[in-house]
């Protein structure tokens, strides 16, 4: 049986730490838009410098080139038990996309899993982050609180969207690692696969 999920959560909420354990554990393929882009631009595909050519110039890529490399992908692993989609889709009209596109694939969206915890949380954690990562993005409170503000207003509609589908499920985030995992297992091990 295949399983197809998409992992979804702001900046902080553990989806880095829970995709490798869900791959792992599931068997899965992890999707992540921002290994597919490097990947494609190192192999100098014709997508892939595509995307660059936007990357370069500051723009987002748009939509039709980002599906263009999941298609590449999923077309890499025909075999796969299922995949985990992990920073994608991030608009409504990327999640529409990717419907379509599974669709044609004959491999429904299982699960929309959204880790959640509270903005004062995240804060701490990619502060925490930021201390022992070097990553500037993580190291300014204001920067961080920018960043959940726009995950907030730009993608709470896909949850809504998958909310309809009645494909989504909230996940909280606080815990630990083990705990959090072990939530999203429940879910993904109750899943009614007859939808």
């Amino acid at each position: 049986m295949m399983l197809n999920i998409i992992l979804f959560g702001a900046p902080g909420t553990g989806k880095g730490t829970q995709s490798p354990l869900l791959v792992e554990k599931y068997n899965l393929v992890h999707i992540s838009t921002g290994d597919l882009f490097r990947y494609e631009i190192s192999q100098q595909t014709p997508l892939g410098l595509e995307a660059k050519s936007f990357m370069d110039a500051g723009k987002l890529v748009p939509d039709q080139v980002t599906l263009g490399l999941f298609r590449n992908k999923l077309d890499k692993h025909p075999n796969a038990k299922g995949f985990i989609f992990d920073g994608f889709p991030r608009t409504v009209a990327q999640a529409e996309a990717l419907d379509i596109l599974l669709k044609e694939k004959n491999m429904p969206l299982d699960a929309f899993v959204e880790l959640s915890a509270t903005n004062q949380e995240l804060m701490k954690r990619l502060l925490g982050r930021g201390a022992t990562s070097g990553r500037p993005d993580d190291s300014n409170p204001a920067v961080i609180q920018k960043r959940l503000d726009v995950y907030q207003s730009e993608t709470s509609p896909v949850a809504a969207y998958y909310r309809q589908q009645n494909k989504s499920f909230a996940v909280d985030g606080i815990g630990t690692i083990e705990e959090v995992f072990n939530s999203i297992c429940h879910v993904l091990d109750n899943l009614d696969h007859n939808n």
